[in-house]
């Protein structure tokens, strides 16, 4: 079963162990991050420092100058990691160590490009934007998304890719200060928070036969309980029927699960047009369809004839790897496990040995350890360990 690292250039970049590091756990490749979000993150074993932080989405590579000439979208280079193009440097370097090297690259999850660029973002039911979250049913920045997933992805010497965010946004945000979880947001009422009503949307709901403006008002009324502090904390899509009624809620999801899933197939379609034959396009995803972020919301039979496979959340109990691979069962393609292996993030390396054979046994082949660079020496040492008893 294949094993994978997530790694940040700047793990690797100035520090001349780093690579052999990764090779000794025991993992054969790396996923590397070529696109990614704004971020503040440790680097506990790097030799010059300490802390990075990523002030804004950016790529790690010098974008296409003749690509995004003239273009109001385009992608922001970075600043904090020395050198021209800190991906190639570090993909170099672990290569170089016998890794191979796929890319990591996040799509739909920008909040620099809403706040400069506002009307690109998700408008909720109240009228407020997320500019964390670009629309992806608008023109622009289907045409942004597309073209950023075919640039950032085929770097040279990747083997393959790694879809982060290829759909909707919404709601859930990790952010700095973040003070919103003071009244508790069910599964349902998150899905409703995140339903845009930006002009593209609202088109959208049309084509539907709905009236946005009534659609709206439906949205707020069904989440009134949750701001009295009596919402509902079922989960599930019957949740969200129930909370919204059930031809509304089936209406949103007919346009948003067309949006997204026209979306993952262009933005595929541009990779791999891009790649040599073999380059390998998998996508981070979740199999309810209705859910939006970083694991975005898929259709198990549609998204495995689009892309080679998809990585899915299984860290947790034994219920969650089940939900989350359950859809897939049968399937042909890469179902890959990942498992947070950051103790203070949540993750327990310490049960990764069990938790992926568990995971196998439901129909994983291969494995993601998140993350690499910000785990402690002592998570490091249970991640080889649990690796070298899997025979990984």
């Amino acid at each position: 079963m294949r094993t994978s690292a997530f790694l940040y250039p700047w793990d690797v970049v100035g520090d001349p162990d780093a690579a052999a590091r990764i090779a000794d756990l025991g993992v054969r490749q790396v996923t590397l991050a070529a696109a990614y979000h704004s971020t503040r993150a440790l680097t506990p074993r790097h030799p010059a420092r300490r802390i990075v932080t990523a002030e804004h989405a950016a790529v790690l590579y010098p974008p296409d100058e003749e690509r995004w000439a003239g273009r109001e979208l385009r992608p922001y280079p970075q600043s904090w990691v020395a050198g021209d193009d800190p991906y190639a440097q570090a993909a170099r370097a672990l290569t170089d160590a016998g890794l191979q090297v796929h890319t990591w690259v996040v799509l739909a999850h920008n909040s620099r490009l809403g706040a400069e660029h506002p009307g690109t973002s998700v408008v909720n039911a109240y009228g407020d934007r997320y500019p964390w979250a670009p629309c992806i049913a608008r023109p622009e920045v289907r045409a942004y998304l597309i073209d950023l997933a075919a640039e950032a992805a085929v770097r040279d010497g990747a083997g393959g890719t790694e879809l982060e965010s290829c759909g909707w946004y919404g709601f859930a945000h990790l952010h700095a200060h973040d003070k919103t979880t003071g009244v508790g947001l069910g599964d349902a009422a998150q899905y409703l928070m995140s339903l845009c009503f930006c002009s593209a949307c609202r088109t959208g709901y049309a084509g539907q036969g709905l009236d946005a403006d009534a659609l709206a008002a439906a949205v707020r009324r069904a989440l009134e309980p949750c701001w009295a502090g009596s919402g509902s904390a079922e989960a599930g899509w019957e949740a969200v029927r129930e909370l919204l009624g059930a031809d509304l809620a089936d209406a949103t999801l007919r346009w948003r699960g067309t949006v997204a899933r026209t979306l993952q197939e262009a933005a595929v379609a541009a990779v791999r047009a891009a790649a040599e034959p073999g380059f390998q396009v998998l996508l981070h995803a979740d199999p309810a369809p209705y859910r939006t972020g970083a694991n975005t919301g898929v259709d198990p039979g549609h998204v495995l004839s689009v892309a080679d496979g998809v990585v899915l959340p299984c860290t947790g109990a034994d219920a969650v790897r089940e939900a989350v691979l359950g859809p897939f069962a049968g399937s042909e393609g890469v179902l890959a496990a990942n498992f947070c292996v950051v103790t203070g993030m949540g993750g327990n390396p310490a049960a990764l040995e069990r938790d992926a054979e568990h995971a196998a046994s439901l129909g994983a082949n291969q494995l993601r350890l998140y993350h690499a660079g910000l785990a402690s020496d002592p998570d490091l040492a249970a991640v080889a360990g649990a690796l070298a008893r899997l025979g990984r």
